[in-house]
C-alpha cells in the first residue's frame, strides 16, 4: 500500500521503518499536514496522522480529491480527526484501540497491521473508527 506520514518524530519514525519492514511504501514528511503540505499526498491510498495534526471537513475533502481512502492514526484518541466528514469522504479510519497507548513501538506496529489489513481488504477489527457501516463487521471480530 503507498502511504504518507506528516509530522512524524524522529522516535517514530525509527519505530514506523522498522514495523513497516518495506512492506508498504510509506513516504515521510517532517512537515505537518496542511493546505501548503497536502499536495505530497498525489498518489497514495492512505494516511498516516498522529494526533498532533488535526484533520478537518477541508483537509480531509482534499485528500479525497487525492485518492486518499484511509487515514490510520497512530493515537488511540480520534478527536482530532473529522470523523464525519471522513464518512462522507467514504474513508476507512483505524486508530490503535488501547486506553493508554502501549509506547511508540506497539503504536507504529499497531498502524502497519491496519494498513496490512486494509491492504488484504480486511476490516482492522477493533482498530476501526470508520463512520461506513462497519459497526457489524467490528461486533464480528
Amino acid at each position: 500500500m503507498k502511504a504518507i506520514a506528516y509530522n512524524i518524530k524522529p522516535d517514530e519514525k525509527e519505530w514506523l521503518v522498522l514495523a513497516n519492514y518495506k512492506k508498504h511504501d510509506i513516504t515521510i514528511i517532517a512537515n505537518s499536514l496542511t493546505a501548503d503540505t497536502i499536495s505530497f499526498a498525489v498518489g497514495k491510498e492512505a494516511l498516516l496522522v498522529f494526533n498532533n495534526d488535526p484533520l478537518n471537513a477541508s483537509l480531509i475533502q482534499g485528500l479525497q480529491a487525492l485518492g486518499i481512502k484511509y487515514i490510520a492514526t497512530a493515537s488511540f484518541e480520534t478527536a482530532h480527526l473529522d470523523l464525519d466528514a471522513a464518512g462522507l469522504a467514504g474513508m476507512k479510519i483505524a486508530n490503535v484501540p488501547f486506553a493508554k497507548a502501549p509506547g511508540v513501538k506497539r503504536r507504529m506496529e499497531q498502524v502497519i497491521q491496519n494498513l496490512d489489513r486494509w491492504a488484504a481488504g480486511k476490516c482492522v477489527g477493533k482498530a476501526c473508527c470508520c463512520q461506513n457501516n462497519c459497526a457489524s463487521v467490528k461486533a464480528l471480530k
